[in-house]
């Protein structure tokens, strides 16, 4: 009986280790293929990763360079600004002056050849 008792354990251990190697046949090839897998999917995430900094970093050089023509036209306009107060400003005080009796005086001398009546005009002899 003992004799059969091994018998029968070794062909159970046998038996054991078939099924153990026909269990892990299909994995090591899985595995690599999971790994592998794997690999590419990190490769992957990593590339979008790569290319979306890349674009970012163009991006905000393109906004850097947009964000100072924008501040050179500011001051452009800033300056066109002051010389157009500048203006309006000699504009009004023109105004003021074109209602004053002097330039009605000055127009009529210069533009109409008036005078006052109480001038003498001296012509020159040629």
């Amino acid at each position: 009986m003992a004799g059969t008792d091994r018998k029968l354990s070794a062909a159970r251990k046998k038996t054991e280790l078939v099924i153990e190697q026909m269990k892990t046949y299909g994995k090591s090839r899985r595995v690599r293929r999971d790994k592998w897998t794997n690999r590419m999917a990190i490769m992957g995430i990593t590339l979008v990763v790569m290319f979306l900094a890349v674009a970012i970093n163009i991006k905000g050089a393109d906004l850097k360079k947009s964000d100072l023509e924008y501040s050179i036209r500011e001051q452009n306009l800033e300056h066109q600004k002051e010389e157009e107060e500048k203006r309006t400003a000699g504009l009004q005080e023109y105004k003021i002056y074109v209602k004053t009796k002097q330039y009605a005086e000055e127009v009529a001398k210069e533009k109409l050849g008036l005078v006052n009546p109480d001038e003498i005009l001296l012509k020159p002899t040629e």
